[in-house]
């Protein structure tokens, strides 16, 4: 006696049709776990290129942040520098300014202008005068200036100073900032 005996003739093509549809259900089931399986796998090696894609583009922009910030730093010590020489030139020319006042303003030096005698300079004739014989002074007659015009213009040229070393500071930065290195 089988399996088949069992089943009441009216049923058994419903039975067989059943089986069969449990052999194909199990079949699609095994397929569908098996494909899922596979897709998962391709889908993980995707993840993983995508994160190593993603890990290579932070390593490569974290480098050019490391070099921008490098590059900053040292024209950031350059400019210092800079700062540094022009702030010393400026603090030389200040203090010669102003050894210069304080001279001028204890009677220690006086300024004097050349006279002119003619159209062609002192002494006429487009020839320098020669010096006396009393005194180490060459050239021909001078005129002292009034202290306070000479402390005057020491002013006006300690002023042109600082705007020169001031003006040469400028050049410097505009010059380090604006050539790559």
């Amino acid at each position: 006696m089988s399996v088949l005996d069992l089943i009441p003739p009216a049923l058994r093509p419903c039975a067989i049709a059943l089986v069969l549809m449990v052999i194909a259900g199990a079949a699609a089931g095994c397929a569908w776990v098996v494909q899922d399986w596979r897709y998962g796998q391709e889908l993980e090696a995707r993840a993983r290129t995508a994160a190593e894609q993603a890990t290579a583009r932070v390593d490569a922009v974290l480098a050019t942040l490391t070099t921008e910030q490098t590059k900053r730093l040292a024209l950031e010590g350059r400019l210092k520098t800079n700062d540094e020489t022009h702030y010393g030139k400026l603090s030389d020319a200040q203090k010669a300014q102003q050894l210069l006042v304080s001279s001028l303003a204890t009677a220690n030096l006086r300024l004097s202008v050349l006279l002119s005698t003619g159209p062609f300079g002192p002494g006429g004739g487009g020839l320098s005068a020669v010096a006396g014989t009393g005194g180490v002074v060459h050239g021909g007659t001078r005129a002292e200036l009034d202290p306070a015009h000479a402390q005057r213009i020491v002013g006006i040229t300690g002023d042109g100073d600082r705007g020169l070393i001031a003006l040469a500071a400028c050049q410097a930065y505009a010059k380090e900032v604006s050539t790559p290195k």
